[in-house]
Order: C-alpha cells, then sequence, then structure tokens
C-alpha cells in the first residue's frame, strides 16, 4: 500500500480508493476526500439496513491530514459511516447539501451550480438522483460536484447519482470533463423496486458516452450486501461498447496517477 503523493508532476492527481465510495485524491495543492466511510463490517438500522461486509483498505488513522471533503449526502451509512462522522470536524472544509449543512455543524452546502473558491480550484455543485425521478422524499437530496483549476484536468465526482440525464444537464452546462469518479454496481436496497439508486452497467456506458474520452474511475460497487453487479460487469459492458480503454478501475488501498 502507497500512501504517497506526488505533486511535483504538472496536470497531474494521485488518487487512492479506500474502499466504497471513499477516495483519497491530490488536486491543486490540496488533499480532497470523497464520502468517508472507515467503519469495519456491520449493520446499519435505519429506513433500510444496510450491510457493510468489507472494511476499509486504508485505516482513518493512516488518512493523514484532509484540506476538503466531499459529502454527496449524509442520509446513509455507506457515504458516511460512523468513522467518517467523526473525521469530519478535523477536516479543513466539508461541502455537501444545504441539507446536510443544516444537520451537521460547519458544513457548507452548495446548491445545483453555485460555486465556491478554494485555494486555485473553483468546486461546482452539480445534479444527482439517488434513484428513479421524484424520489428525494425517501433517498433525500444528494449532489456531486465538479472541480476545476488552471492547468488541471477538469474532474466530476459523481456522488450517488443513478440518472444519465444528470450527466447530460452537467456537461451542457460545464463543457469538457477530463476525468469522472462514478458511482456505479447498480446499488439496489429494495427501496425502488427494481430501479437502482447508483448507476449501472448499462447507464454507466451511457454516461460515459455522454462524457465523451474523459477517463472513468468506477467506485462504490463493493463492500456492501445492496451492490446488485460486480466490477467485472461493468468492464464486460465498457468491452463490448468499445469504450474499453475509457475505464480506470482503481485497486483499494494502492495510489496511481492520473495524467490529462
Amino acid at each position: 500500500m502507497s500512501n504517497a503523493i506526488d505533486t511535483t508532476a504538472t496536470g497531474t492527481i494521485d488518487i487512492l480508493h479506500i474502499g466504497g465510495p471513499t477516495v483519497r485524491f491530490r488536486y491543486g495543492n490540496l488533499t480532497w476526500l470523497i464520502d468517508p466511510t472507515f467503519d469495519e463490517p456491520g449493520d446499519y438500522e435505519g429506513g433500510v439496513v444496510l450491510h457493510k461486509l468489507t472494511g476499509p483498505a486504508v485505516p482513518v488513522s493512516e488518512i493523514g491530514q484532509i484540506d476538503v471533503v466531499l459529502l454527496s449526502h449524509d442520509q446513509h451509512a455507506d457515504n458516511l459511516d460512523n468513522s467518517g462522522r467523526a473525521l469530519l470536524p478535523s477536516a479543513g472544509q466539508v461541502l455537501s447539501t444545504p441539507d446536510a449543512a443544516a444537520r451537521i455543524e460547519g458544513v457548507v452546502g452548495l446548491e445545483n451550480w453555485a460555486t465556491t473558491q478554494i485555494g486555485d480550484v473553483t468546486v461546482t455543485g452539480v445534479p444527482a438522483l439517488h434513484g428513479p425521478e421524484g424520489c428525494e422524499p425517501l433517498s433525500g437530496v444528494v449532489t456531486g460536484f465538479v472541480l476545476q483549476s488552471p492547468g488541471l484536468p477538469t474532474v466530476y465526482v459523481s456522488g450517488d447519482n443513478a440518472a444519465v440525464d444528470r450527466v447530460e444537464q452537467i456537461v451542457g452546462r460545464i463543457g469538457r470533463i477530463d476525468v469522472a469518479i462514478l458511482n456505479v454496481g447498480a446499488a439496489n436496497p429494495g427501496r425502488f423496486g427494481d430501479s437502482d439508486v447508483t448507476l449501472n452497467g448499462r447507464t454507466a456506458v451511457q454516461a460515459a458516452a455522454v462524457l465523451g474520452d474523459a477517463l472513468i474511475i468506477p467506485v462504490h460497487a463493493e463492500g456492501w450486501a445492496h451492490f446488485s453487479e460486480t466490477l467485472d460487469y461493468l468492464s464486460r459492458n465498457f468491452h463490448y461498447a468499445g469504450r474499453a480503454a475509457q475505464l480506470r478501475i482503481p485497486v483499494a488501498g494502492e495510489t496511481f496517477t492520473v495524467s490529462v
């Protein structure tokens, strides 16, 4: 396992997948963390019981200082668990939905298309839909993020988005995306019948087509019982669609560098 971060290259991003949706990356001389989940396996009660099957590839004690947390939403333990919630006060800033900001002290809420400047990085809150249309009363409001900085790739962090048309809206408004970190796995806790609450193998390929030649980094596809599709299945879908070269599946616990 490597936790070293190289900041000497221009136009590069160093990425570490920790497990589930949790990703640490270096961008614009800042260290970012997506959806912190660091608990060991266990069950989480709620409107739907969630079962965590595997622990993090990197324990929270080894994660280091985080400048910015990008929290897609705070309602579900597979995006913010107990250890992740305990980490938030030590982060420099936490960006999430306005709903999360109302529930968690210190969180900054971003409406869709609102921006905030952190150092040299512009962060835009972008639409996400955590299930079928009209799901918000049950799933709650979620958000994605786009990061832009001079001389660096534009990065899209999808959060728990299941809707390809939201990706179309983002590309239509933002323009070119160079790197897309997509939550996949066809998450389905049974709340909406056969409708998944994250991208599945078919819709992930459709989203990749909308994103053009953006590098696709799939996460949030393992470690929880409610994921209904494997990364092998996702890979086959990209292969059959002629998009295998666009897909980069991270190995949990191993840092890799993206150059664009």
